[in-house]
């Protein structure tokens, strides 16, 4: 009888039909994942975060996807792309092509502008502060949040870490041709993915969050296309032009927002 020895360090005695089941098992995903304990996960994604609030300037791009559930229990993924650019520690861009919706939200320190562009409709508002308290205002006051946008933060270990009950790194990957760290995190309301570049510059290179208190458990992914940072980051006023735009309040816009969600979830134009 052959003993087999596993990447965690575990036996399995058994011979070829074994191998075979094992490996069947493997591409049906019966088997579970062999994981590290709770603490190689987190100092990994420690170095993550610590690499990221180190960085003066960032610039990326990505592919997204959100999954909506319709009124008839269907789910839709809904793709879209963008580009995101931050200057710590005050000033910030999104921009977002796709789906149900064309967007931009720019933040240059004193005010933060939010341009629905297929409304043809603005907003701004007087916010001064750092990006974290800009975002939370806008999270707290207006409702409008970004899933990946604790990311971004000036401490994303601290916040992403404090609701959770479970850990695992899953070894790694490849995500657009770049090998990556796969962990893997619960919390009461969620389970998260990060994929994590491995060298000397580990940004997120994918992030997947999953709502477990929402029917069929949608899913929303982003995937870094392109990364920079430093001084490869290219120039950036932070400014939105709005052109002919009607100017409208910030509570309508997120109000707009969220009926182009329900139209997204009945699966209609």
């Amino acid at each position: 009888m052959k003993v087999l020895q596993t990447n965690s360090g575990k036996r399995l005695r058994g011979g070829a039909g074994v191998i075979a089941l094992s490996v069947t098992a493997c591409l049906w995903g019966l088997v579970p994942v062999a994981a590290a304990d709770d603490g190689d996960a987190k100092v990994l994604f420690k170095a993550m975060s610590d690499y990221l609030v180190g960085q003066k300037a960032i610039h990326f791009t990505y592919d997204a996807s959100l999954e909506v559930v319709t009124t008839d229990l269907q789910k839709l993924s809904l793709a879209n792309s963008g580009s995101a650019s931050m200057a710590r520690p005050d000033k910030l861009r999104f921009a977002r092509k796709g789906g149900f919706l064309d967007a931009e939200i720019a933040y240059d320190g004193k005010t933060v502008t939010a341009f629905g562009k297929t409304l043809n409709v603005f907003a701004k508002e007087p916010i001064e502060g750092t990006v974290d308290e800009m975002m939370d205002i806008l999270r707290f006051d207006y409702d409008l949040k970004a899933p990946a946008a604790d990311l971004l933060s000036s401490n994303p270990y601290e916040i992403m870490m404090s609701n959770v009950t479970d850990a695992r790194d899953l070894g790694s990957g490849i995500i657009g041709g770049k090998r990556c760290d796969h962990l893997a995190f619960r919390t009461r309301d969620t389970d998260w993915e990060i994929w994590i570049a491995q060298g000397d510059a580990p940004y997120p290179c994918r992030f997947t969050i999953t709502s477990k208190l929402m029917a069929m458990a949608p899913s929303y992914t982003i995937e870094v296309t392109s990364w920079k940072a430093g001084a490869d980051v290219p120039a950036d006023d932070f400014k939105v032009s709005t052109g002919d735009a009607k100017e409208v309040k910030l509570e309508d816009m997120t109000e707009g927002l969220e009926m182009a969600l329900d139209v997204a979830r009945e699966g209609v134009q």
